[in-house]
C-alpha cells in the first residue's frame, strides 16, 4: 500500500468526521508562509489530541514542542473554560508565528507559551510548582526523548496520561546501530517507559498524511 493511498485515506477521515475548519486550514497556511517545517501533527492525530484532553478530563495540559501551535490550538479547544495549554518552544519565529495562530483561533487565554531551551522550562516549571499537569504531549528534538520523559514524571500525577510523538520513524526504531539520533531518542523512549514501573504503557503505529511513523501513550499509575 502506498502513501498516496494512505494520504487519501486521512482526506477520507477528515471529510467524513470533521466539520470544515477555516481557522485550522488557516494556521497550516500560516506556517508554511512563514517558512515554518511541515512536520505538524495531520489533522486526524490533531483531533486525537483534542479528544483525549476531553477524555481524560484535563484542565491542565502541558505541551514541549510548540512549531506553529496547530496541535496547541487542536489540544486547547479540548480544554474547558478554566483550562491552560503550557507549550514550549525553542525557536522565536516559530513562536510568533504560534502567537499569532492562538489570536485567530481565540484561544490566546487558555495558551501559556514560554520560549526558549526546553530543558531550561521545564526547569522554571518545576521551581514554580506549576504541575501537576493532566496530559503531556512530547514532540520536539527526539535525541532528548529521555530528558523530557524524565521531567514529564516530575510535573505529573497518578492518572497522568503522556504523549510521546514520533517514535516509529518509518520503521527505523528497529535499528541498533545508533547512527542516527532521532532513531535512537525513539528508542529511547520506549527504554524509558518500558523500565519505569510507575508508567503503563504501549505504541500504535500509524500511517497517513504524514507517512509510516507512531506514538506512544502512557498512564502514570
Amino acid at each position: 500500500m502506498s502513501s498516496k493511498t494512505w494520504t487519501a485515506v486521512d482526506e477520507y477521515i477528515v471529510s467524513s468526521l470533521f466539520e470544515a475548519d477555516p481557522v485550522l486550514d488557516a494556521t497550516l497556511a500560516a506556517n508554511r508562509d512563514q517558512g515554518l517545517p511541515a512536520i505538524d501533527v495531520s489533522a486526524a492525530q490533531g483531533k486525537l489530541l483534542s479528544l483525549l484532553v476531553r477524555i481524560r478530563g484535563a484542565k491542565k495540559v502541558l505541551e514541549v514542542g510548540t512549531l506553529g501551535g496547530y496541535s496547541t490550538i487542536w489540544m486547547a479547544r479540548g480544554l474547558p473554560a478554566d483550562g491552560k495549554v503550557v507549550t514550549l518552544e525553542l525557536d522565536p519565529h516559530h513562536a510568533e508565528v504560534a502567537r499569532s495562530n492562538f489570536e485567530r483561533a481565540g484561544v490566546s487565554e487558555k495558551i501559556d507559551l514560554r520560549v526558549g531551551p526546553a530543558l531550561q522550562s521545564l526547569a522554571a516549571l518545576g521551581n514554580e510548582n506549576a504541575g501537576p499537569f493532566d496530559l503531556i504531549f512530547i514532540d520536539a528534538d527526539k535525541p532528548n526523548n529521555p530528558n523530557y520523559l524524565a521531567w514529564a514524571m516530575k510535573l505529573s500525577r497518578s492518572g497522568t496520561v503522556i504523549v510521546c510523538d514520533n517514535v516509529i520513524r518509518d520503521g527505523a526504531v528497529l535499528k541498533e546501530d545508533g547512527r542516527d539520533a532521532f532513531v535512537e531518542g525513539a528508542r529511547a523512549a520506549f527504554s524509558f517507559i518500558g523500565s519505569d514501573k510507575r508508567l503503563d504503557g504501549t505504541a500504535i503505529q500509524t500511517v497517513g498524511a504524514k507517512g509510516y511513523d507512531g506514538f506512544a501513550i502512557a498512564l502514570v499509575e
